[in-house]
C-alpha cells in the first residue's frame, strides 16, 4: 500500500520507513511537522497515514491536530496515530473524526513488528485499532453507561477495540469461536445496532459507541 509517514524523529522516521518498505509497502512521503502532514496526505491521497502526535511547530499535539484537519478535508482518510504516552483525550479527538480507518497506538508497539504491521493493514482496510492501555483507561472512565453488558461481553468488546478478530478473541479468552460470535451478537443487540448493517460496520460502531459512552 501507499503510505505517508510523519514523525519529527529522524531515527524513528527512517526506521519506520525501512520496516514498511521491507513489508512491501511504498512510503510516498516522509514529513517532520504538522503542516507537512496535511499537505502530504491531501496531496498524495495515500492508503494510510502514520502520524506522530507531538510534532513541530508546537511539539504538543500538532500531529493529532493535523490528522483531524486531514479528516475534515478528506473524511475517507485512513489514519494511524502514534503517541509516546497514553493520552485518552487524544483518542477521543481522533474517534470524533469518524468511525472507520482509525488507529491509536503507543510507539512501543512498533517494536512488536508483526502486530504493528497487522494494525497498519487493519486501519488501511477501514478498521479501528486502539492500544490496549488506551482501551483499559477508556473502559474505566466510561463503564457506567454500559451496565447492560455482562463482564464477559465487556471483555469481548475490549478485545474488539484492540482490533482483535473473533478467532483471536476466542484464543485469548480460551473459548470457542461460536461462543465469541454469540457474545458479539448480544453486544450488537444491547448497543442498539441494527442487524441490517453488515457485521464489519456494526463491529466498528460497537467499539466507537463503547469508547464514547458517557463522554
Amino acid at each position: 500500500m501507499r503510505i505517508v509517514l510523519a514523525d519529527d524523529s529522524v531515527l524513528l522516521r527512517e526506521g519506520l520507513q525501512l520496516l514498511l518498505q521491507e513489508a512491501g509497502h511504498e512510503v510516498v512521503a516522509a514529513v517532520a511537522d504538522g503542516p507537512g502532514v496535511v499537505e502530504a496526505v491531501l496531496g498524495h491521497r495515500p492508503d494510510l497515514a502514520i502520524v506522530d502526535v507531538r510534532m513541530p511547530p508546537s511539539h504538543t499535539d500538532e500531529g493529532l491536530r493535523a490528522a483531524v484537519d486531514v479528516r475534515r478535508s478528506w473524511p475517507e482518510a485512513r489514519l494511524l496515530v502514534l503517541s509516546q504516552y497514553v493520552e485518552v483525550a487524544y483518542a477521543d479527538d481522533l474517534l470524533a473524526t469518524g468511525e472507520q480507518g482509525i488507529g491509536y497506538l503507543l510507539k512501543d508497539r512498533v517494536t512488536e513488528v508483526e502486530e504493528f504491521l497487522v494494525a497498519v493493514a487493519r486501519v488501511a482496510d477501514g478498521g479501528t485499532v486502539l492500544d490496549p492501555l488506551v482501551v483499559r483507561q477508556l473502559m474505566g472512565r466510561h463503564r457506567d453507561p454500559l451496565t447492560a453488558l455482562t463482564p464477559r461481553e465487556r471483555e469481548v468488546l475490549a478485545l474488539m477495540a484492540e482490533g482483535r478478530s473473533n478467532a483471536a478473541i476466542a484464543e485469548e479468552l480460551v473459548v470457542t469461536l461460536g461462543g465469541v460470535e454469540k457474545h458479539t451478537q448480544r453486544i450488537f443487540a444491547k448497543l442498539g445496532l441494527s442487524p441490517d448493517d453488515d457485521s464489519a460496520h456494526r463491529r466498528v460502531l460497537a467499539v466507537v459507541r463503547f469508547l464514547r459512552a458517557g463522554g
